[in-house]
């Protein structure tokens, strides 16, 4: 009996061995082919020699990173010396990405938690409305948002015409404008991951804290959040790696001074003027600080986790 149990157990196991490797093979050739394939195609450009007239020379080379870290002149015959320029837009970046996470985290997660204590029959209802921006292009919304936020906007008509204002609020091409923009694009990824959380979570342990006399601040700190990190973690990342790489918002509502690095990658590859090593050189900078992001995430949780 133990024995063919076991013949049985090893039979199957062997069976599905061999069948998840024919089921996941369309996923590793999609991914190969939609993923891998641009990334390994970004890293061989960005070792490339661009033409001076457009285009790319076959001369592998290390002057594209070069000229993203090293400032050598005009003519490029002095010794190197820190390129501020490209490191400021990193970091302009990143404190917009990071400003546009903790803004969305500070209106979503309540949102979240709105929609999860509804009754069952209105929660769809709630994320239904939650998603219905992104019936809407991207493209097409930031052009809205410009329209509402311009001088002559209805914004600015709103608080002229009842006096709140006596001229209208430059709000375009600012940086507050980037920080609407990106918060707007990118609100509905923080709420669905911690609404799928704070539904799972089990509130009789917040009754039972309230029930020993813990204050609603202790409840929300000591058992809540901590039961809802994981969905915080993930919303989290997924506003602040897009935000990152944005270049709609930062050109349509920020203009040239309030460029991202998102941006400068873009304009890198607009027609054959532009330098397609360089903004290779730009996209795999990029995608290296977004791997040491979500791996610095990644150890946390799992350190968080043992």
């Amino acid at each position: 009996m133990a024995g063919g149990a076991a013949t049985g157990g090893s039979s199957t196991s062997d069976t599905y061995a061999e069948a998840r490797t024919w089921l996941l093979l369309p996923a590793w050739v999609t991914l190969g082919i939609l993923v891998l394939a641009p990334v390994a195609i970004m890293l061989v450009y960005s070792f490339l020699t661009k033409e001076f007239r457009g285009g790319v020379i076959w001369e592998f080379s290390l002057g594209a990173y070069d000229q993203f870290f090293c400032n050598r002149g005009l003519f490029g015959d002095e010794p190197c010396s820190i390129e501020w320029t490209y490191i400021q837009i990193f970091w302009r970046s990143i404190w917009q990405a990071g400003a546009a996470t903790l803004l969305s985290l500070a209106i979503g997660f309540p949102t979240a938690y709105f929609i999860a204590t509804r009754p069952p029959r209105q929660r769809t209802l709630w994320v239904f409305l939650v998603t219905i921006p992104y019936w809407v292009n991207l493209l097409i919304r930031t052009v809205s948002m410009k329209f509402l936020l311009r001088d002559e906007g209805p914004l600015n008509d709103f608080l002229t015409g009842t006096g709140l204002l006596s001229e209208p609020l430059a709000i375009v091409n600012t940086n507050f404008a980037v920080q609407l923009g990106l918060f707007y694009s990118y609100l509905p990824f923080m709420v669905l991951p911690i609404y799928a959380a704070v539904e799972r979570y089990n509130f009789a342990l917040s009754e039972a804290a309230s029930d020993l006399y813990a204050p609603r601040w202790t409840v929300l700190r000591r058992i809540l959040l901590p039961s809802v990190k994981p969905g915080i973690v993930a919303g989290c990342i997924l506003v602040f790696v897009p935000s990152l790489g944005s270049f709609l918002a930062p050109d349509l509502l920020g203009g040239a001074r309030n460029f991202m690095i998102g941006s400068l990658i873009e304009e890198q590859f607009k027609g054959n003027a532009g330098n397609w090593p360089f903004g290779a050189a730009a996209s795999m900078i990029l995608l290296t600080m977004v791997l040491i992001i979500l791996l610095i995430f990644a150890r946390q949780q799992a350190k968080a986790e043992g």
